[in-house]
């Protein structure tokens, strides 16, 4: 399921979650809430009703025929057994850049895997993406691999995107958030920012973030939150994200208490993608909710079945920092490319015979690709 839609299923349940009452008769009704608790409410409303507002205030008429035409070709292409696309892609994802300053030991940048001939995107290049998908896509989340703020136009890249009315969002580890960045990312415009926390002390932190420091992120939020408050902004949505791993599944509950107390607006937890998961990995947690994977006799398999379908690759577009087109995040060394929206025209690489050809394959049979074997998509 691409970005957009998922965002706005979460947002919707999360307001759905904070407001739903249950209708019961009391002998004794209770206290009327006071003047200051009901002005308190309504503010934590407003917060979280803000992103939603915010997601549907980029939708255009364009924007949308595209988003129906888009979701109404997979479907069909589901039910035929072949492809048919319609429309472009209304999410995006742009690699800012394909370096990194940690060293986590399941992340192919990580491990110096990821090799692109841009280590960042150059803006120019950047602009001819935003040219191309401007017109018809809604959400764009800068980041594939590699670390956003290690690209020194990241903020002139928010404020392009934002200029053209797209709803922006990026994931970064957090540790270039000082208070000039913190400034900057809230002044850009930026909707929406994931920071990874997988831990909530500095000991487990660096079990998989190595070469991080929890202490610098923390700072780094709390400096988010202040800047967010110095000019009374709403944006961006800040999520702490917290990857659960064997080493840190004790600390589920302390990181849930963790993002409330420094003032984030959502936690959120992710399975673990491991490479080598078949005969177990000292990483894998053993919390069934929060792992991709489980035991089928003598080995382990992803918990869902892979079905011989994927909606992303007719929902999202995803651009590596060299603006080559790639069928989707998983494929982190860019192995089957589509095609370069830096000398090519994008409409004409998503409809191309490449893309179509990988779509037909997929639909056929989808475990024949390396990168859809660890997909929990």
């Amino acid at each position: 399921m691409s970005q957009s839609i998922k965002i706005l299923k979460k947002i919707m349940l999360n307001i759905n979650s904070k407001i739903k009452c249950k209708h019961v008769f009391l002998k004794h009704p209770p206290k009327p809430p006071s003047k200051g608790e009901s002005i308190k409410h309504t503010a934590n409303l407003m917060l979280l009703v803000q992103p939603l507002i915010n997601f549907l205030t980029k939708l255009t008429f364009k924007r949308l025929i595209n988003l129906i035409k888009n979701h109404a070709s997979f479907w069909l292409s589901s039910c035929l057994g072949k492809p048919v696309v319609w429309g472009m892609p209304y999410s995006y994802s742009i690699e800012s850049a394909s370096i990194c300053n940690l060293s986590c030991p399941e992340c192919p940048t990580g491990k110096g895997q990821t090799v692109r001939k841009n280590k960042e995107i150059s803006l120019k290049l950047f602009q001819t993406g935003i040219e191309q998908i401007a017109e018809k896509a809604i959400y764009l989340l800068l980041y594939l691999q590699g670390e956003p703020y290690l690209n020194r136009n990241i903020f002139e890249m928010i404020r392009l995107a934002k200029g053209k009315g797209l709803y922006t969002c990026l994931s970064t580890n957090g540790h270039f958030m000082d208070q000039e960045n913190a400034y900057q990312t809230v002044t850009s415009g930026l909707n929406r920012i994931i920071i990874s926390v997988d831990g909530t002390t500095n000991d487990v932190y660096r079990q998989y973030r190595q070469g991080g420091n929890l202490e610098t992120v923390l700072e780094g939020i709390k400096n988010l939150v202040e800047a967010k408050k110095s000019i009374s902004s709403n944006s961006p949505y800040i999520i702490l994200q917290f990857i659960v791993f064997k080493q840190n599944q004790h600390q589920i509950n302390e990181f849930k208490n963790l993002g409330h107390s420094i003032g984030a607006n959502k936690t959120e937890f992710k399975s673990a993608q491991l490479y080598d998961f078949k005969n177990g990995h000292p990483m894998m947690t053993d919390v069934e909710k929060f792992s991709r994977y489980q035991k089928s006799g003598n080995q382990y398999i992803l918990k869902k079945p892979l079905r011989n379908l994927c909606k992303r690759i007719w929902t999202t577009g995803v651009l590596t920092s060299d603006g080559i087109l790639i069928p989707c995040c998983y494929d982190k060394a860019a192995t089957y490319p589509m095609g370069n929206t830096g000398t090519e025209n994008l409409n004409q690489l998503w409809k191309g015979k490449a893309f179509m050809d990988f779509r037909k394959k997929i639909l056929e049979n989808r475990k024949q690709f390396d990168i859809c074997c660890n997909c929990d998509e």
